[in-house]
């Protein structure tokens, strides 16, 4: 039986939900397409979220044949009869050809694609789930102008569902009960996936097709959906994303923000990730503003590895909190990335012969550790000398940050120099 998201596939740029940015008033995309004009696109977005839809339209708008390849079933011979198709009868008005999934496709079959694309005899639209930038090869990327498609808010998907419950009473003859709250309830569960609303609504429907109406309550789409799976691969972007707004929201002292990543990290169930990255935080955003923050970050750390799930979210959320509504300092992440640039653009030149080693016998012959003076015999553990090569002796890398511990260091630095 053909799907109810199939069914209701939208035939116009006008019936697609969602991206207003591509196809609302104005649109960067419905504007080009409506005055005939289409190049090789790349659409990147969530499942569920027209992409596949889009590129049927285009096809029937432009009256090019159009071949579908599926990175994840076809191979590079597919792709290659579809190519060769421009040579028929049915190639004269041009060939379409739509690639889903393209990122699993090799960097071989990728490539084969160039030399028509150059030509255009072919027109390439391609989807992906994937980050195009990470996952497709940089040279037909470049021939390419990529779209990005953003999961369907709720109003998007609620209009997709009473199209979905106005078809489903004309075909079953039946009248179907529920709410704004329960369409908003299977909204919530799809993570923005219009196709996954409506095979939901679907099967919620026929679950309960045993009288003269069909009542579809909060209660019964918890019963027989259970509770929502958050969407989340950890290799994939939405991973990433994750553990940058996770970051950035303690960096910026959010510590609600920081909270709700954190728990949305841990449905994933990535624990390590989750640890490396507090650990990162813990000398990167809060550094010198809080030394002991990475000592108290590492026990929380070794605890929550320890005890694994679902106990580890406790010191995990308490070193979330401390990260996220401590000072911050970001000096040391400064100080030694300076240094390292520094390094690859200008010679080192001497480092002083008295800092150099002079335990081993010759060293003396040599001048070396000859004249260092030991800080610890002079006044305050200071004594003045050249510590820095040749070539950067008025060097600066780290700059005090404006926090109770570092103003401390800068008190100390200045009194006993």
């Amino acid at each position: 039986m053909e799907p109810l998201a199939s069914k209701l596939r939208p035939k116009t740029l006008e019936d697609v939900l969602g991206q207003k940015h591509l196809f609302g008033e104005n649109g960067s995309l419905s504007s080009a397409i409506n005055k005939g004009f289409i190049q090789n696109m790349i659409f990147y977005g969530p499942c569920g979220c027209g992409k596949t839809t889009v590129a049927n339209i285009i096809s029937e708008m432009t009256n090019k044949t159009l071949y579908k390849v599926n990175g994840a079933t076809d191979t590079l011979k597919d792709v290659k009869e579809a190519i060769n198709a421009r040579s028929t009868l049915m190639g004269a008005r041009g060939i379409l050809l739509y690639i889903d999934e393209i990122h699993l496709f090799n960097k071989r079959a990728q490539q084969s694609l160039l030399e028509v694309l150059e030509s255009g005899d072919v027109t390439l639209i391609a989807s992906t789930t994937e980050n195009p930038y990470f996952s497709i090869f940089k040279a037909l990327l470049s021939r390419c102008v990529i779209f990005q498609f953003k999961p369907l808010e709720f109003d998007d998907i609620k209009k997709g569902l009473q199209r979905g419950i106005d078809y489903l009473e004309k075909d079953l003859n039946r009248e179907i009960i529920t709410s704004d709250e329960v369409l908003k309830d299977i909204s919530y569960r799809c993570n923005g996936d219009m196709r996954n609303a409506l095979n939901t609504l679907e099967f919620l429907v026929y679950s309960l097709n045993n009288g003269e109406k069909i009542e579809i309550s909060k209660e019964v789409v918890e019963k027989i959906t259970g509770k929502k799976i958050i969407s989340f691969d950890r290799d994939g972007d939405n991973h990433y994303d994750l553990l940058s707004a996770f970051q950035k929201s303690i960096r910026g002292s959010d510590e609600n923000a920081a909270i709700l990543y954190l728990a949305m990290l841990l449905k994933g169930g990535d624990l390590q990730s989750i640890c490396r990255r507090l650990l990162v935080i813990a000398s990167e955003d809060i550094g010198l503003a809080y030394p002991a923050a990475i000592s108290i970050v590492k026990a929380c750390v070794d605890s929550a590895l320890m005890i694994g799930m679902p106990e580890a979210k406790i010191p995990l959320a308490e070193a979330t909190l401390l990260l996220a509504t401590a000072p911050k300092s970001n000096s040391s992440c400064v100080a030694i990335d300076k240094a390292m640039s520094l390094l690859e653009k200008k010679d080192l030149g001497e480092i002083p012969s008295y800092l150099k080693d002079g335990h081993y016998s010759g060293a003396g012959k040599l001048g070396n550790g000859i004249g260092y003076k030991y800080p610890h015999n002079y006044k305050n553990n200071y004594v003045k000398q050249q510590y820095m090569p040749s070539n950067y002796i008025n060097e600066e890398f780290y700059v005090a940050g404006d926090n109770k511990f570092e103003n401390s260091i800068k008190n100390y630095l200045s009194k006993i120099k």
